[in-house]
């Protein structure tokens, strides 16, 4: 009983000597590599943690599933930056302290264990398999999960995860493909588990385009309802949120990495259960940050304002990649720029880039030994100098 013992290549700790050379090359290093915000969180949201700050709910117990308001936030958020009704497709919605917890608990919260197999993509974030691994269940990665055959007829299946766009690679599934997913899981019992956490990062369509003016209405149109599909959305899901659970963070939308804000929405069953665990193990947002994560989703103007930043410095990035010799392109979604290393191998690029006073992270971290991810996560100067560097280096 309990958690079970866990393997994974996924420890930054690996990376400690790229950055200590890449620190002493003259005007430091140029970290790349953890993909950590480091903009500043909406002034919406501090000033909500302030004047919550001696709340009732600050000052007494929050509740689990959060306040009214927040759950309204939430509902809000799904309908008018997602287009789905909560209400209409049967979904219930529980906050969870930060997004990392929800994907490292959801194999045990599930119930699964030995003899049961959790299928994932081959190259993602590592959490997913640590998480399997922590319930004792076991992990079948395959290419592509939307090639269902490579996992439908594989006995034992009880769940799947999607991750669109996805971490690191970028890539970003299509409404038919995630209806396909969504599916096959069900005509076997398995449950979708769909990471959404970079969903309005989406940048197909950007490469070579000029930026988008914030101060102009139609920057309001930088995100497409249509762009990165929602699980939950009737295209993909029929209506019906059974079998079928959605993870989002706040952490990039709104650079609230810190306040631990995101939510699990879905198959009604399911989250109840999930909620009644969650009040057993204390596992709640705090009562101000309730008021913070409900601003957060209703800021939709500095939402635009982060992805416009990310839009740049992705291109920047992919620009002085390109110069350098890597073959890069805008990802899909997401906040990584995904190369295949010159060498062939991740550790020999860490070492090269190292001496130039960049530090990616090696691809191994992500199942895929032969490629490297660069986060845009880093501020405007770090990663413009990244920029000279390479260029001054092709």
């Amino acid at each position: 009983m309990g958690f079970h013992a866990f393997s994974s290549p996924y420890d930054w700790g690996r990376i400690a000597e790229f950055k200590t050379i890449a620190s002493a090359v003259p005007g430091g290093m140029a970290d790349l590599s953890v993909g950590s915000p480091v903009d500043p969180v909406p002034a919406s949201v501090a000033g909500a943690l302030a004047a919550a700050s001696d709340a009732p709910n600050a000052h007494g117990y929050p509740v689990t599933v959060g306040t009214k308001d927040m759950q309204d936030a939430i509902a809000e958020w799904f309908r008018h930056l997602r287009g789905v009704d909560l209400k209409a497709v049967g979904a219930r919605v529980v906050p969870t302290v930060g997004s990392k917890e929800g994907v490292a608990l959801m194999a045990s919260l599930l119930h699964l264990g030995p003899g049961d197999v959790v299928v994932q993509p081959r190259v993602s974030y590592p959490t997913y398999e640590i998480g399997t691994q922590l319930a004792g269940a076991t992990v079948l990665k395959v290419d592509d999960v939307a090639d269902v055959d490579s996992w439908a007829n594989e006995p034992g299946v009880k769940a799947v995860w999607v991750n669109s766009p996805c971490n690191p690679s970028g890539e970003v599934l299509s409404a038919a493909q995630m209806a396909g997913i969504v599916g096959a899981a069900r005509r076997i019992g398995a449950v979708v588990l769909s990471d959404e956490c970079y969903a309005l990062m989406d940048w197909r369509g950007m490469e070579g385009t000029p930026a988008v003016d914030s101060n102009e209405p139609a920057a309001a149109n930088a995100f497409s309802l249509t762009a990165t599909p929602c699980a939950l959305s009737d295209q993909v899901c029929g209506g019906d949120a059974s079998g079928v659970l959605v993870l989002y963070s706040l952490s990039k939308q709104s650079n609230m990495a810190g306040y631990r804000t995101a939510l699990v929405a879905g198959d009604a069953a399911l989250v109840a259960e999930m909620i009644d665990y969650r009040k057993q193990i204390g596992q709640i947002i705090p009562g101000p940050v309730q008021a913070a994560m409900a601003a957060g989703l209703r800021d939709v103007v500095s939402v635009h304002e982060q992805w416009e930043r990310y839009r740049r410095r992705l291109a920047t990035l992919v620009d002085a990649l390109r110069a350098y010799g890597y073959d890069a392109h805008m990802p899909q979604g997401a906040l990584y720029v995904w190369v295949r290393a010159l060498s062939g191998d991740c550790w020999k690029d860490m070492a090269d880039l190292a001496e130039l006073g960049i530090v990616p992270s090696p691809g191994e971290f992500y199942s895929a030994p032969e490629y490297l991810r660069f986060a845009a996560t880093a501020t405007d100067a770090v990663v413009d100098l990244a920029a000279e560097r390479l260029r001054n280096r092709a």
